[in-house]
């Protein structure tokens, strides 16, 4: 089983799995709902339902199965015992951090084209910390990934990244401020294998 890592924390747990098996070998003794059997034959791409699949080996792993995954309107996981969940897969790596609180997950791989849309996702004060920074695309990888783990931890789906986002990176914490709607976070950084993934919390 290639669960390569899990962090335990009061009231949370986090789990990554690195997708070496082959599909046949993935899917064998996975449970899935009729529905989620029809979304994973409508994905092309077999990364994207071997990371599909993967989901469902950690939500096993973790004492549930599909049959206990729950989608709101929006697309915004839970389970059905009321704990919260949150899902991410990227490339050959899929994750997911179950919580009592409201929680978020992003994993992604460091590459240097995330210096192009830079402008798009930071806000000016984040661009000025960064800019010729020696581990600039460290640091704009962690950003992203800060920024969609609250996305998918808020309910308003009109978030604008650049600018209702603000993420402290020397004090792990970050803030969403749209006017209407405040709320902090904090949230830890893991890096490995040329990937960056950040798990983050809401602060009551």
């Amino acid at each position: 089983m290639p669960l390569v890592k899990e962090i335990v924390e009061v009231n949370i747990k986090v789990l990554v799995w690195k997708v070496e098996e082959t599909f046949e070998e993935l899917i064998q003794d996975v449970s899935m709902r009729p529905q989620t059997k029809e979304r994973l034959e409508g994905m092309k791409s077999e990364v994207h339902q071997k990371g599909f699949i993967a989901v469902r080996q950690l939500l096993q792993y973790a004492g549930y199965s599909d049959l206990d995954l729950r989608y709101d309107e929006n697309g915004k996981p839970s389970l059905i015992d009321g704990s919260y969940i949150s899902i991410s897969h990227s490339f050959e790596y899929a994750s997911i951090i179950i919580g009592k609180e409201n929680v978020g997950i992003d994993i992604e791989m460091k590459r240097d084209k995330i210096r192009r849309i830079a402008s798009k996702f930071c806000n000016d004060s984040e661009l000025a910390l960064v800019d010729g920074a020696d581990d600039e695309v460290d640091m704009l990888t962690e950003i992203w990934c800060t920024k969609e783990a609250m996305f998918k931890m808020c309910e308003s789906r009109s978030l604008s990244f650049k600018n209702h986002m603000l993420v402290n990176l020397a004090e792990k914490e970050a803030v969403v401020d749209n006017g209407v709607y405040k709320q902090v976070f904090t949230y830890s950084l893991v890096d490995f294998n040329n990937f960056t993934l950040v798990y983050a919390v809401e602060l009551n």
